[in-house]
């Protein structure tokens, strides 16, 4: 539990906020969690906060020997209006490493890509590119791996990226990416209660043709349920997405004027 801005009050109001909180914990799982006042704003006790963090929810072991998986959480064109042609940087991906290590210089691969429509189907095309340069942590390095977020500047046509144009993508080695999917096979976990809505509502089963939010790593996309089949349904996508069977999906369903978290899925091979 974190005590901030203990540098707006005084010492005993801070005291009596500690005893508030120890109170208010009391009878509850957390009542013997510790209580770190800080001041994030000037830097007091941030080490000791670490230090817990650390400590109480440990850095999990990440294998960086594995091929890299990076989730594209934004997109972006740093260039000035007005840059001169010999000036202009590449298009910037935004996110951060599952898995592996990405090196200046390393190929990569982005799925799903460029997507379109191509007689009434739909489609997608992999884009290709480097490393140019990658930062970290407001750092420039030569190489990042997982923990954080990360920023690789590339070589790709920064029209290709502005406005958050690839946010969802998968970024790796060429080809050692999961696969694209236009439809997705989902073992579905339906909750008993709506989340996040003012009312106390069931969550009925999931019907044919209703439209349903289905969100995996950083992508998000709408899926028109096909096929329904004991606890499993087929849901054909609005846009492809790239995942790794077994891969987890939230799903939210259309109550009153907002998609609300009704249940998950875990992706299945399509048989």
């Amino acid at each position: 539990v974190i005590q901030n801005k203990i540098d707006l009050v005084s010492k005993d109001r801070a005291v009596r906020n500690f005893q508030q909180i120890k109170a208010f914990l009391q009878g509850t799982k957390f009542q013997d969690a510790p209580i770190i006042p800080i001041s994030a704003q000037r830097g007091v006790n941030v080490d000791l906060l670490l230090e817990a963090i650390q400590e109480f929810i440990p850095t999990p072991a990440r294998d960086e020997t594995l091929d890299p998986i990076m989730y594209v959480a934004r997109t972006f064109d740093v260039n000035k209006p007005g840059t001169s042609p010999e000036k202009i940087k590449g298009g910037v991906l935004g996110g951060s490493l599952k898995q592996g290590r990405f090196n200046v210089g390393d190929k990569l691969e982005i799925r799903p890509g460029l997507v379109y429509e191509e007689a009434n189907q739909l489609k997608s095309k992999p884009l290709t590119t480097v490393v140019a340069s990658a930062i970290t942590g407001g750092v420039a390095v030569q190489s990042v791996g997982p923990g954080g977020s990360i920023g690789i500047m590339t070589d790709l046509d920064p029209s290709v990226v502005k406005s958050d144009s690839l946010t969802g993508n998968v970024v790796g080695i060429p080809g050692k990416l999961p696969p694209v999917w236009i439809s997705l096979t989902l073992e579905i976990t339906l909750m008993e209660r709506v989340v996040g809505s003012v009312e106390d509502l069931k969550v009925n089963p999931i019907v044919p043709n209703e439209l349903l939010m289905l969100n995996v790593n950083s992508a998000a996309t709408v899926g028109i349920v096909r096929d329904i089949a004991k606890n499993r349904v087929k849901c054909v996508l609005k846009k492809p997405i790239c995942a790794a069977v077994g891969s987890r999906v939230t799903i939210s369903r259309r109550v009153g004027t907002r998609f609300r978290l009704i249940g998950y899925g875990i992706i299945r091979a399509e048989k």
